[in-house]
């Protein structure tokens, strides 16, 4: 990877996207950000600092596919962070997971990939059968995008791909008690955007810059298997 990147992050407008995309550009990295819509940027400072701004409806599929076009308009990038989340269903199953799925489908493979997972993934479910009834919930997707990272590092040799585990911090989402550390929250996803000495290489599940063992399902190279035949049919894009 050369000295400064090329970076992609999904759901920049605020909280942990927001801040993962300041440190990036802040170290000198040339960072596209992702938002909803450019109104999403109003209040977010000065967007001079960014290489560009792609915008789209992660919860549209059309939108999610429109957001790759965009993207591809740069060329390919170093690495891509899929930080854009939400908790409310039915749209956390296309926002979390298929948004990501696709964008991994669509785009030029990078160097490194990032996926956004949650502590919350260990009590996700294994039913497949909530992707298309879209009845998943919000620890059923993280379960999915954590397993979707290490199938990526399974399959794609050439490009590292790991889960990051932010921790339960006080953006928007987390809410103003959460009790995790929020300047943590984005570290381990700038270091490991940036740094080659990561250890693995690839396939790691991380929490603050340390490799943890996650859901068992997720490892599971059947489990992966079914989840992107899946997200296959689900999507008629094949990773």
């Amino acid at each position: 990877m050369r000295d400064m990147a090329l970076i992609l992050v999904t759901g920049a407008s605020s909280g942990l996207g927001r801040d993962t995309a300041d440190a990036l550009a802040g170290d000198g990295h040339d960072v596209v950000v992702h938002v909803r819509n450019t109104a999403r940027l109003a209040d977010a400072g000065d967007t001079a600092r960014w290489k560009g701004v792609v915008t789209g409806d992660l919860s549209d599929p059309d939108e999610i596919r429109d957001v790759a076009r965009q993207a591809g308009e740069f060329g390919r990038f170093d690495t891509v962070i899929h930080n854009a989340g939400v908790m409310r269903s039915p749209e956390a199953v296309t926002v979390n997971v298929v948004a990501p799925y696709l964008l991994t489908a669509l785009m030029d493979k990078p160097d490194r990939l990032i996926y956004l997972s949650s502590s919350m993934h260990r009590t996700g479910s294994t039913d497949l059968r909530r992707l298309g009834e879209g009845t998943a919930s919000y620890d059923d997707t993280k379960l999915w995008v954590t397993t979707l990272a290490l199938a990526v590092a399974h399959r794609w040799q050439g490009t590292s791909s790991h889960a990051v585990d932010p921790g339960w911090v006080p953006t928007r989402m987390g809410g103003p008690g959460a009790p995790d550390d929020l300047a943590a929250g984005h570290r381990t996803q700038t270091w490991l955007a940036t740094h080659p000495e990561a250890t693995p290489p690839t396939g790691g599940y991380w929490y603050h810059q340390q490799t943890q063992t996650p859901h068992p399902a997720a490892q599971d190279e059947d489990f992966q298997g079914r989840l992107l035949h899946a997200l296959e049919n689900h999507t008629d894009a094949v990773l």
